[in-house]
């Protein structure tokens, strides 16, 4: 019965996701005056849907390994370590919002 479930609840993600992608291929496609085949959409959301369960495969370990059951966006950064860009752009926005919170909590 817990497979069932789990999977019921795999299949609505991997359905939310082939949409999210295919507005996004859409938005693209009229960009640029392009037409996008369901068959490209549909390997396009497989492809994410593995990166997907690979990074979380990934940052699972980074907590487990620092001995926490939480991923932080410590586990976030490790994990973009090796492109410079995208771990500047994560670290970025994590101390916009780090800051955003200490300014909150001072106000009250």
């Amino acid at each position: 019965m817990a497979d069932e479930s789990e999977e019921d609840v795999r299949e609505r993600l991997k359905a939310a996701l082939w949409f999210a992608v295919g507005k996004m291929v859409d938005e693209e496609s009229l960009k640029r005056n392009r037409n996008a085949t369901p068959q490209f959409i549909g390997a396009l959301t497989e492809m994410v849907w593995s990166q997907i369960e690979s990074i979380a495969i990934d940052v699972e370990s980074f907590s487990r390994h620092a001995g926490r059951t939480t991923v932080t966006t410590d586990d976030v950064l490790l994990l973009a370590r090796r492109n410079s860009d995208l771990h500047g752009m994560i670290k970025d926005e994590v101390d916009r919002l780090k800051a955003a919170k200490v300014k909150e909590k001072t106000k009250r």
